[in-house]
């Protein structure tokens, strides 16, 4: 009689786990990543008179501190907010502050409108410590969440570890934010349709930034696999897939990687390995994609031997001319100097990382426009200044890289012909 009572008690406490990880919603539109082509979403932009009282925040300090090398074209937006930048015909220049509810809706109806499936919310490590930055963040979330259930897209929290003291800081401030965001944001069971990102049926929760030489912190004392095992095992806010963003030469442990196995056990960990390449190959380095060609079929085979999925990063061109100008004097950065060409070095790595058996891709990123990497509509005409520096389209309209993005979904899941040079648009 005693084993029959032992037993119903452990079927018992066996119910109860199994029903405390309703947390994630258990159905949701996009139950996998592959065939998907997720982008990186900053939506940190604010304006002065968007009710944060942070001014042009990631945008300028001022007409001397300008921190964007591509003025984003502002011609849809609801509200926009005019700045001390003049335009050619002496008009005041115009931004958008991602603040804006209306902001939001407008850049997930364009990934609608251009078959871009979806993003990962940039979370860095800072926002989970300051109850301001979480609320004001919180909103930009919360707008994010009803978009991508609106127009259909996936969306994903990405973590990003920047901002890690290496004063003994771990990683657990993201514990209790996930908490947050799942409790109090229903991220992975949004209001209406549910879009939350997951790879095996499980929740995707990135974490970028292990493994990069440059970081204060060291990844041995953060805390990083007790954090993992929360997000995998948890039986409340857990059961969730984890990708993690590392350098480009994570798998040999060398140029921009840490030299510290460890990085492999922590992967090994993990879900899904992103690789960060921008500003790693160049359009101007001869066969350079034969490079990034030979990296991803010897990244993709090591995941396969450790049960991991793969995804590579892709991005338009890079440009830090003028947030280095004035951080960085003894250092600035030429305008455009991975020049984007109009589309063709995007789009050779897409071709490449297709043709090396991608199954998945990751865009370095929707709306960056502090390092010009931003695929979002950005203008051929921005402002006029003595200070600051600006790259154009090279000719191109404004949604060429949105379209381009939507292309390559469509090439990625087969449902048009992989092509290798730049696609041209038949109207």
């Amino acid at each position: 009689m005693k084993k029959i009572h032992f037993a119903i008690m452990c079927f018992l406490m066996l119910s109860v786990a199994v029903n405390a990880q309703n947390k994630h919603s258990k159905v949701t539109k996009y139950p996998s990543y592959h065939g998907l082509v997720m982008a990186g979403y900053q939506g940190w932009f604010r304006a002065e008179g968007d009710g944060t009282n942070s001014g042009f925040s990631h945008y300028f300090a001022n007409e001397t501190h300008c921190g964007v090398d591509a003025w984003p074209d502002v011609s849809e937006y609801k509200n926009t907010y005019n700045t001390p930048f003049k335009l050619a015909d002496g008009s005041s220049a115009k931004l958008f502050s991602s603040y804006d509810k209306s902001t939001v809706d407008l850049h997930f109806k364009w990934m609608q409108e251009y078959g871009v499936d979806g993003v990962f919310m940039q979370r860095f490590i800072g926002y989970t410590k300051s109850p301001r930055a979480r609320r004001e963040t919180g909103v930009v979330i919360k707008n994010a969440l009803d978009a991508a259930s609106k127009y259909g897209r996936a969306i994903a929290i990405m973590y990003d570890l920047s901002g890690l003291n290496a004063s003994g800081e771990d990683c657990s401030a993201i514990i209790s934010d996930w908490k947050y965001l799942v409790d109090s944001l229903k991220v992975t069971n949004q209001a209406g349709a549910k879009t939350y990102l997951n790879n095996n049926n499980k929740p995707i929760v990135a974490i970028w930034g292990l493994g990069f030489p440059d970081r204060p912190y060291n990844i041995r004392n953060i805390g990083i696999l007790k954090l993992i095992d929360f997000l995998k095992n948890d039986p409340i806010y857990g059961g969730c897939a984890v990708m993690l963003g590392v350098p480009t030469f994570w798998r040999d442990l060398n140029a921009d990687s840490q030299n510290d196995p460890f990085l492999h056990e922590v992967i090994k960990q993990a879900d899904i390995v992103l690789p960060w390449t921008v500003q790693r190959f160049s359009p101007l380095l001869h066969n350079d994609m034969d490079r990034y060609r030979d990296l991803m079929i010897g990244d993709m085979q090591w995941c396969k031997t450790n049960h991991l999925d793969y995804v590579p990063c892709v991005y338009p061109g890079f440009s830090w001319h003028n947030l280095s100008t004035y951080e960085f004097p003894d250092d600035v950065k030429p305008v455009a100097s991975i020049p984007r060409q109009g589309g063709r070095f995007y789009w050779q790595q897409i071709s490449t990382a297709l043709q090396a058996g991608a199954q998945m891709l990751y865009v370095a990123m929707f709306d960056e426009v502090n390092e010009g990497t931003a695929i979002f509509k950005v203008t051929d005409k921005p402002p006029v200044s003595n200070n600051a520096k600006f790259i154009d389209m090279d000719g191109k309209p404004g949604d060429q890289y949105l379209w381009l993005t939507g292309e390559a979904a469509k090439m990625l899941r087969n449902e048009k012909p992989l092509s290798y040079t730049l696609p041209v648009r038949s109207n």
